[in-house]
């Protein structure tokens, strides 16, 4: 699944001009208070994130909802952006500001505050902003690049979300999580007959091919179920198309306000929806393996297809980039762009403790658990795939 990098934003504008301020043109008396009078309120639609960390630093992303322009803000700056529903003036949050951070809010910066709102359009009132260009078609190379394939991939994924909506409810995918869980534990529990299974499997071209085939249009329903599952949660998708790189092509599927769902869960089953679809899809082949006598010829092979699709599924949840499991680990954790963010800590730790003495302790602890974590993985990942390799050259 492709995501619309929104914590890579810029931080908010110095631009401070009075655009959104009330009282223009009068003196500097006259303008204090009617900007202490005002009682401002986001325009409809302004997407809000929960408390994200990067770096040193905890931001909220502001997203506006015609333009897709986002910025950060700290959480001072989000306490009272998220109380501007029209019904409260400077007075009136200045008593909530100070039970909260112990500190009166200062007018200069609600005043500042207001001037940056207004700027990017994120006041009601403000004129709607020309929607963003759609991208190109095609980008990149023959050699790397990508296709938009859909013309309209949100209305796509809206169709396909109400035909199988049905299908979504707990009483249905109870049953379904809990097959998944037993083909899963009934495939990897015999070790000895899966690696004969993708022994047979690789050395019958006739079953391989097929298989792989299998795979791949897997792999494009695993895209298409990031996108179904983030409108089951009220997401836009914005993008499906085509992804290469020569010679390897492969389906995409771009979500854009992913970020910005509404609580945890949502954002894990969006994460998570693709490796399970890929699961589901081996189901039939796991009851017809469960049927089969264990002597009967056609049970290694289909062994064999059993666990090289688990092991393609499973993969994909492990924590790291560009994986989804590391965007299921960021949003658990509260994180935005977790691994570069790691890279930048452990490159300022090695100049000395000064150097990230502004990252609170949460901040080093986790920055410094994820790359141990990074590479033990990397390392066992190594480990598991030359061991296989070998055991299935001695067979």
């Amino acid at each position: 699944m492709s995501t619309t990098d929104h914590s890579a934003a810029g931080r908010p504008a110095t631009d401070h001009s009075a655009t959104g301020r009330p009282g223009a043109g009068r003196s500097a008396a006259d303008r204090s208070a009617a900007v202490r009078a005002y009682r401002p309120a986001l325009r409809q639609g302004v997407l809000i994130s929960p408390p994200l960390l990067r770096g040193p630093r905890t931001v909220h992303l502001i997203k506006h909802p015609v333009s897709g322009a986002a910025f950060e803000v700290g959480p001072k700056e989000h306490f009272v952006i998220s109380r501007l529903d029209g019904t409260r003036n400077f007075d009136d949050l200045v008593s909530e500001y100070a039970a909260r951070f112990r500190r009166r809010l200062p007018e200069e910066q609600w005043t500042r505050l207001l001037g940056l709102l207004g700027t990017r359009g994120l006041l009601a009132g403000s004129p709607d902003p020309a929607p963003p260009e759609p991208p190109p078609a095609r980008t990149g190379t023959f050699w790397k690049g990508s296709r938009r394939t859909v013309a309209d991939a949100h209305a796509t994924t809206g169709r396909l979300h109400r035909l199988l909506r049905p299908l979504l409810r707990p009483w249905v995918q109870l049953p379904l999580v809990a097959a998944v869980l037993v083909m899963t534990v009934a495939v990897l529990a015999d070790p000895a007959a899966f690696l004969d299974g993708t022994w047979a499997l690789l050395t019958r071209p006739a079953v391989l091919i097929p298989f792989a085939v299998f795979l791949w249009f897997s792999i494009c329903l695993h895209e298409l179920a990031h996108g179904i599952a983030a409108r089951h949660y009220g997401g836009v998708v914005s993008e499906i198309g085509l992804r290469w790189r020569f010679p390897a092509v492969m389906m995409y599927c771009t979500v854009d306000n992913y970020l910005f769902l509404p609580g945890l869960r949502a954002k894990l089953v969006v994460a998570a929806a693709g490796a399970y679809v890929n699961l589901l899809l081996l189901l039939p082949f796991a009851l017809w393996w469960a049927l089969l006598d264990p002597a009967d010829p056609g049970r290694p092979p289909l062994t064999g297809m059993l666990f090289v699709g688990i092991v393609q599924a499973l993969s994909n949840l492990v924590p790291l980039p560009p994986l989804d499991g590391y965007r299921m680990l960021g949003h658990a954790l509260g994180t935005a762009n977790l691994a570069p963010e790691t890279r930048t800590y452990l490159a300022l730790r090695r100049r000395g403790r000064d150097a990230v003495a502004a990252y609170p302790r949460r901040a080093r602890r986790l920055y410094t658990s994820y790359a141990v974590a990074s590479v033990a993985l990397v390392l066992l990942a190594a480990a598991g795939v030359c061991t296989v390799v070998v055991l299935l050259l001695l067979q």
